[in-house]
């Protein structure tokens, strides 16, 4: 699935820019494709620079977690869940206690804490694949899962709009609040679906439906919260929740006698190699990426959504917000400059700009996560895991338009 994708990236950037040059008569457009492919291999490498600092600092202190015991004690809490959502990852296995490490950090904002825990993951669910090319069921549930990625509080979407002057930066905490549920909801039902998972076992249940009860609760809490009181929350709690991570791989670690240096150091040292083999997957699909960008591509589709929608007689103000949902599977950074291009443009507060931060916190960056989780255990075959992902990227697009015309429409 990956390398069709790949290839197609290319394909229909040299159909587009063969229609602009043929048609339009832009001759640049290969100059400027050119161009995108040297500065998306420099990015590559920037993003690896950041990379390697993240990595070696967390994986260090997972290192610390995994000798307290938390990480095994964690496998033990949920084991009787996984087992029948991943019936080939053992009771008490490492990978288990990684994954709701990895979860926990997604829902509070944590992307710095939560990518090296992810591939922390997928390298132990990797040691349990009896294929070294062909991705397993629990890995791409897993995967998918991290894709649709549940957000319960968007701290970097409020950083950017309170960098562009909005008055309230917390204004679309409860819309993307529900759109990344709807993500992650349809995420796992077609992963459920494509793998015949028993979603109504009681046991699943048991799990499931406390946690919605929960989350349903602290939305409800959150509604009677103001402005200031929401931003005050995601900040505090946040930043209080990384550092008490720390300080609680630290705490344990010492009661139980592991010299927390001598395992911060050992896990710091398979950082540094873990980063340093996602160089090659990371140029590969920016490059791709990038040609498709500079191709005009992503213009074509979104003047024929608009005019479609003019057809149909709906309401286009959504449509401007588009170029964020479109560049979003394939580049975070991309569809950041598109969110930020949006407030600059049509106002930080305007329809479009609040359906694009919403659309920005409702999931993640489906290819960036494809290419670094798989590509650092060597995943080539993807199966069923691109299209769930981008199921579960669709309905929070959709989600997205329609709780911001339910909130400010």
């Amino acid at each position: 699935m990956l390398n069709g994708l790949w290839l197609g990236f290319f394909i229909v950037a040299a159909v587009s820019a063969l229609v602009q040059w043929l048609v339009g008569g832009n001759a640049g457009i290969f100059a400027a494709m050119v161009e995108s492919i040297f500065a998306m291999a420099k990015l590559s490498v920037e993003v690896m620079v950041l990379l390697f600092g993240t990595l070696t600092l967390w994986l260090g202190f997972l290192r610390i977690a995994e000798k307290a015991g938390i990480v095994e004690w964690l496998a033990k809490v949920l084991g009787p869940l996984f087992l029948r959502l991943m019936p080939e990852v053992p009771a008490g296995h490492p990978a288990l206690g990684l994954i709701t490490l990895n979860f926990a950090a997604n829902g509070l904002g944590l992307d710095n804490a939560a990518t090296p825990i992810g591939l922390k993951a997928m390298k132990a669910l990797q040691e349990l694949n009896p294929s070294s090319t062909i991705a397993s069921n629990a890995q791409i549930l897993f995967l998918v899962l991290n894709a649709s990625s549940l957000t319960l509080l968007p701290v970097t979407i409020f950083m950017y709009r309170a960098q562009q002057g909005a008055p309230d930066p917390t204004l679309v905490f409860l819309p993307i609040l529900l759109a990344t549920s709807c993500s992650t909801i349809v995420g796992f039902l077609s992963v459920a679906f494509m793998q015949r998972l028993r979603v109504w076992d009681p046991v699943v249940l048991a799990y499931l439906i406390p946690g919605a009860l929960i989350l349903g609760g602290f939305m409800a809490l959150l509604a009677t919260m103001s402005a200031t009181a929401l931003a005050g929350l995601s900040s505090i709690l946040g930043n209080l929740t990384l550092f008490g991570l720390i300080m609680l791989f630290l705490v344990i670690g010492a009661l139980r006698k592991v010299k927390v240096y001598e395992a911060f150091v050992e896990g710091a040292k398979e950082g540094f190699d873990v980063a340093k083999n996602l160089l090659p997957y990371l140029v590969a699909m920016l490059c791709a990426i990038g040609v498709l960008r500079a191709s005009g591509a992503l213009d074509f589709g979104l003047d024929g959504i608009r005019h479609l929608v003019q057809w149909a007689g709906w309401d286009t103000r959504f449509v401007d917000a588009l170029p964020t949902a479109m560049v979003k599977p394939f580049s975070g950074s991309a569809a950041r400059a598109m969110l930020i291009e949006t407030m600059k443009t049509s106002g930080v507060d305007s329809f479009p700009a609040l359906v694009a931060a919403t659309i920005q916190g409702s999931t993640e960056t489906t290819f960036y996560v494809l290419a670094v989780y798989f590509g650092a255990v060597g995943i080539q075959r993807a199966r069923h895991a691109v299209g769930c992902a981008l199921l579960a990227e669709l309905a929070g697009v959709l989600g997205a338009i329609g709780v911001c015309y339910w909130f400010f429409g």
